[in-house]
C-alpha cells in the first residue's frame, strides 16, 4: 500500500476509483447525446449554450456517482454494525472462544484495497496536478505579459476602439494595449479584461479588417467568455482522461468563435474580408490557451460558415445523427452492465467485512446481499451448520412478460437475417431498431436494385427516404446511388425542383442539382438570371449565389454600362465592387472603365479618395496605370 492510500480510507479511495471508471460509459453518453442535438440543431447560439450544458453535466456525473456510491454504502455497513452489537451482547462467551483465530483476518480485511484501483486513482491524481501546474504556468505566462510586454494604443485608434464599443452596447471598462509577442488581436483578464492588438495586426491588416477582429474580441468581453472559457480548462483538468470531455470543450470554443464572428459581422458587415483577415492571421497564430484570439478554432469552418458554405456540414450533421444515435445507445448499455459490475465488486471487496466489537467478531453485509436478509452475522466455526440455500426458480416460472419480450427479440433479430444480414454487430443491430428498419423496407430497397449496407440503410431510414421517394427520382432519369439518394433528400430536393431546373439545364447532375439546393437556388433565381441574359452554367449559377450576386445587383452593373458575364460578376462581387464605387471612379473621370479593369483597381486598392489625394499633390492626367504605379510604390 502506497503512502497515498494512507490519508484516505480504503472504502474512499475504491469509491472513488469506481467513480472514475462510471464517467467512461457517462462520458461517452454525454458526448453522444450532445452530438444528436448538435446534430438537430442548426444556431450557433444554441449549439454553444448545448455544449455549454454537456460539459456542465460532465463535470456533474462523477460527483453525482461518487454520492450515491457512499449513499449505498454507509447505510448498510451501520445498520449491520448496529444489528450485530445486539446479538453479540448475548452471545459474547461464543465470540470469544472464536476471537482468537479471526483477529488476523480482520486486520487484513480493514486495510486491503484493490491494487488496480489504487494504481488508478493515483495515475488520475497525477494527471490532475500536472494538467494544474502548466494551468498556473500559464497564468504566469499571462501576468508578466500584462506587466512587462504591452503598452497603451495610439489616441486615434483608441477613440475609434471606443466607438466600436459604444456600437456594440458593451458599457464595461476595457484596455485597448499593443503587444509584441502575439500575431492576431486576443483578450485576456476576467474582470478587469485587456484587448490586445498585436503590432503586425495593426501593421498587416486594412482598417475595416482591425475594426472586425476587435468587434470580434469586444464580443468575447460582453459575452463573458473568459469564464466559461476557464470553466473548461476546470473540467479538462479533472476529467483529462475521457477523450469526450476534450471533444465537447472543443465545440464549445468552435461555436463560441461562430457566435463571435456573427456578432462581429453584424456590426462591421463585410464577410469575405473579414475571412481574408482570419486566414491571413492563421499563418501568425501564437496565443495561450488561457486567452481568446480572433484567430482560435479551426479556419476551414468559420470561414465556410462565414461564406455560408454549409453543404458538407449538414452532411456532417446528418452522420453526426445516426454515429450519435448509436454511440448513445451503446453506452446506455455499457453503463446497465458496469453497475451491475460495480456494486458486485463493492459488496465483495468493501462491505463484506469482518468487523471486531469488543470480544466479538461480526461479519458486516449489505442488506439484501446473497448472505441472506440478516444486518449482522457473528462468525462460525468450520463444522457449524450450513444455511439452507434458496432453491433457483425453474425456467418455466419466468415472468410471462419477460418471455414474450425475448421472442420479439429474437423475432426481430431472425426477420433481419432472413432480409440478408447476418452477423451484425450489437451496435449495428440497435442501430436498425432505433431507426424503425423493417425487414419490409429492406426488401423494397434493395427491389428497386439497391444493396445497401448497415450503415447505409440507416442513413437513408433516417433522412425518410422511400421506395417511392426513389421511384419519383428514377421516373426523371436519374439513376442515384445511395449516399447521391441522401444527400438529395437532405437537401430537400423533390421531383418538383428537379423538373422545374430541367427547365433551364436539361442535362443537369445529381451533384449539380445538390450543389444548386445546398445554395438555395430557386428556379425563380434561374430565372432571373436568364432575363438579364446570363447563359451561365450550373456551376456559374452557384458560384453567383455563393457570392450573393441578386438581379438586383446586375440591373445595377448593367445600367452604369457594364457588360460583365459570370465570371467577371463573381470577381467584381468578391472585391466589394459596389454600383457605388463604380459611379465614383466614373465621376473622378474613369468612364471608359471595364469589368477587369475595376476589379483590378479595387485589387490595388484604388479609391476616389487616393485619386483625390494624388490630384492635391500636383499629378495631373492620371491613368488608371500611373494611379497603380503610384499605389505600388507607396509615394503618398
Amino acid at each position: 500500500m502506497s503512502y497515498f492510500a494512507s490519508w484516505i480510507s480504503p472504502q474512499t479511495l475504491q469509491t472513488l476509483g469506481w467513480t472514475l471508471l462510471h464517467f467512461v460509459w457517462q462520458g461517452a453518453g454525454l458526448a453522444a447525446l450532445l452530438a444528436v442535438a448538435m446534430a438537430i440543431c442548426r444556431g450557433a447560439q444554441m449549439r454553444y449554450a448545448l455544449a455549454v450544458m454537456a460539459m456542465g453535466m460532465m463535470l456533474a456525473a462523477p460527483v453525482c456517482t461518487f454520492l450515491w456510491l457512499n449513499r449505498e454504502i454507509v447505510p448498510a455497513v451501520q445498520s449491520g454494525v448496529r444489528g450485530g452489537l445486539t446479538w453479540a451482547g448475548t452471545s459474547t462467551q461464543k465470540a470469544t472462544a472464536l476471537s482468537g483465530s479471526i483477529a488476523p483476518d480482520v486486520a487484513a480485511s480493514r486495510t486491503s484495497l484493490p491494487m488496480a484501483m489504487l494504481w488508478l486513482v493515483e495515475a488520475w491524481f497525477l494527471g490532475v496536478v500536472l494538467l494544474s501546474l502548466r494551468t498556473a504556468g500559464g497564468l504566469l505566462l499571462i501576468a508578466r505579459m500584462r506587466r512587462k510586454e504591452i503598452k497603451a494604443v495610439t489616441r486615434e485608434l483608441y477613440e475609434k476602439c471606443l466607438a466600436l464599443q459604444k456600437k456594440m452596447g458593451l458599457d464595461r471598462l476595457v484596455r485597448y494595449c499593443e503587444c509584441q509577442r502575439l500575431d492576431a488581436p486576443a483578450v485576456l483578464g476576467w474582470f478587469r479584461p485587456v484587448v490586445l492588438l498585436p503590432v503586425r495586426a495593426l501593421t498587416g491588416l486594412t482598417d475595416d479588417q482591425i475594426q472586425v477582429v476587435i468587434a470580434h474580441e469586444l464580443a468575447h468581453i460582453r459575452r463573458l467568455d473568459s469564464f466559461v472559457n476557464f470553466f473548461q480548462i476546470a473540467v479538462e483538468t479533472i476529467l483529462f482522461y475521457h477523450p469526450a470531455v476534450w471533444w465537447v470543450s472543443q465545440r464549445i470554443r468552435v461555436e463560441r468563435e461562430v457566435c463571435c464572428d456573427a456578432e462581429a459581422l453584424a456590426v462591421c458587415g463585410d464577410a469575405v474580408n473579414y475571412a481574408r483577415a482570419l486566414t491571413l492571421m492563421e499563418e501568425w497564430r501564437t496565443a495561450p490557451s488561457l486567452m481568446m484570439a480572433a484567430n482560435g478554432g479551426p479556419l476551414a469552418e468559420r470561414v465556410f460558415r462565414l461564406l455560408r458554405l454549409n453543404g458538407a456540414s449538414v452532411r456532417m450533421r446528418i452522420a453526426g445523427l445516426g454515429v450519435g444515435l448509436v454511440c448513445l445507445a451503446t453506452a446506455l448499455l455499457a453503463g446497465h452492465a458496469f453497475l451491475g459490475v460495480a456494486q458486485a465488486s463493492l459488496n465483495k471487496d468493501t462491505f463484506s467485512k469482518q468487523v471486531p466489537v469488543g470480544d466479538s467478531v461480526i461479519l458486516v453485509t449489505p442488506r439484501g446481499s446473497a448472505a441472506g436478509d440478516r444486518d449482522a452475522q457473528v462468525s462460525k466455526p468450520s463444522n457449524a451448520a450450513a444455511q439452507p440455500s434458496a432453491k433457483p426458480q425453474p425456467a418455466s416460472e419466468k415472468e410471462p412478460t419477460q418471455a414474450s419480450d425475448e421472442n420479439k427479440k429474437q423475432s426481430y433479430l431472425d426477420a433481419i437475417e432472413a432480409a440478408g444480414f447476418k452477423n451484425l454487430s450489437v451496435d449495428e443491430i440497435i442501430g436498425m431498431k432505433v431507426q424503425g428498419i423493417t425487414p419490409e423496407y429492406i426488401k423494397d430497397i434493395r427491389a428497386l436494385g439497391f444493396q445497401p449496407k448497415v450503415d447505409e440503410l440507416i442513413g437513408m431510414k433516417v433522412q425518410g427516404i422511400t421506395p417511392e421517394y426513389i421511384k419519383g427520382i428514377r421516373e426523371l432519369g436519374f439513376q442515384p446511388t445511395v449516399d447521391e439518394l441522401i444527400g438529395m433528400k437532405v437537401q430537400g430536393i423533390t421531383p418538383d425542383y428537379i423538373r422545374e431546373m430541367r427547365g433551364f439545364y436539361s442535362n443537369v447532375s445529381v451533384d449539380e442539382l445538390i450543389g444548386m439546393k445546398v445554395q438555395g437556388i430557386t428556379p425563380q433565381y434561374a430565372r432571373d438570371m436568364r432575363g438579364l441574359g446570363l447563359q451561365t452554367a450550373p456551376d456559374g449559377l452557384i458560384g453567383m449565389k455563393v457570392q450573393g450576386i441578386t438581379a438586383e445587383y446586375v440591373r445595377e452593373m448593367q445600367g452604369l454600362n457594364l457588360k460583365p458575364d459570370t465570371d467577371e460578376l463573381i470577381g467584381m462581387k468578391v472585391q466589394g465592387i459596389t454600383p457605388e464605387y463604380v459611379k465614383s471612379m466614373q465621376a473622378e473621370g474613369f468612364k471608359d472603365l471595364d469589368c477587369d479593369a475595376l476589379i483590378g483597381a479595387k485589387v490595388q486598392g484604388i479609391t476616389p479618395e487616393f485619386i483625390e489625394k494624388a490630384r492635391k499633390h500636383g499629378f495631373q492626367n492620371l491613368t488608371l496605370d500611373k494611379l497603380m504605379a503610384l499605389k505600388h510604390a507607396d509615394i503618398l
